[in-house]
């Protein structure tokens, strides 16, 4: 090779070598830009929970403003949520309260394979007592994993959902009221923290007054016993109702235990399978999703199942 050559050869990879640091230079520049790196790395963005799933109001609200009875179930939400774990791997990704004018409060099991749970209240024009209520125990059937099309409630362990669900209601209620009371949704509206209050106590006096005259904080094992047909039958039957007072004390002494309910109807058959089984396969399901089983345990020794 002349050495003309080699000199040209020479002078032309460094001048490559220029190009290549100049263009290492812009592009490690363009990465230290936060705009540029938000493109070349984007965030990962987690699925919607049952805690930051959107809300969307539907049906007949009357006169009252939609952001208002939004602000409230949002809050509500809080309250019956903020602290838990979530663990459920059947979490909607839109939650819709419809307010009907007539009819039950209720999870509507729309079979349209859409990833939305459905709940439907009925309550008085700013009832916000009531609404908050109805809408926690419904929150708390869609915890349990029944707000999808095969959730259709059966015996003979639907009372145990219904009472898990209404001590989960009654359990936000108590939260929601210090929280109003300290910082309401509305401007200069402190004082209806005590109106909650007072509407949950009213609804714990008559559960315990029912418990007491049932038996049951006598002998939960003979009170089950003893009136098996009448609590096995589907809904917030009189025996579910009792029983919500002594699920709510479980939630107030170990509150992580609120998290099995996401362990709940993970299995088929749902609550159509036999009382024994159906703790069994929570327990199991517990275990999958690495929380505590002591509430399925703590009902099973309270009712003594093998």
């Amino acid at each position: 090779m002349r050495r003309r050559e080699f000199t040209a050869m020479v002078a032309g990879v460094a001048a490559a070598n220029l190009v290549i640091a100049a263009l290492t230079r812009r592009r490690n520049n363009e990465m230290g830009h936060p705009a540029m790196a938000a493109k070349l790395n984007p965030p990962l963005e987690s699925s919607p929970s049952l805690l930051t799933a959107p809300i969307e109001l539907a049906g007949d609200w009357g006169h009252m403003l939609p952001r208002s009875a939004d602000l409230v179930v949002e809050r509500m939400r809080h309250a019956c949520l903020d602290g838990v774990h979530l663990v459920s791997d059947r979490q909607p990704t839109r939650l819709r309260i419809d307010e009907h004018t007539s009819g039950p409060p209720s999870i509507w099991l729309h079979p349209d394979g859409s990833s939305m749970a459905w709940i439907i209240v009925d309550i008085g024009e700013r009832d916000w007592s009531k609404l908050v209520y109805q809408f926690g125990h419904e929150l708390g059937h869609v915890a349990s994993n029944s707000w999808q099309a095969d959730a259709k409630p059966a015996p003979p362990c639907q009372w145990i959902e219904e009472a898990m669900v209404e001590a989960f209601s009654l359990r936000g209620l108590g939260r929601l009221a210090k929280d109003w009371k300290q910082d309401p949704p509305f401007a200069g509206d402190n004082a209806f923290g005590d109106a909650i209050a007072e509407y949950r106590q009213n609804i714990i006096r008559g559960y315990t007054a029912l418990s007491n005259s049932q038996g049951l904080a006598r002998d939960t094992a003979a009170w089950f016993a003893d009136h098996r047909s009448e609590i096995e039958i589907p809904g917030l039957n009189p025996f579910a109702q009792a029983m919500s007072v002594s699920i709510l004390a479980e939630y107030e002494r170990a509150p992580d235990c609120v998290e099995a309910l996401g362990a709940l109807n993970r299995w088929p058959g749902r609550t159509g399978v036999p009382i024994d089984e159906y703790l069994k396969l929570w327990e199991a399901s517990c275990a999958e999703l690495r929380v505590s089983p002591r509430l399925p345990v703590g009902v099973r020794e309270r009712l003594r199942i093998a």
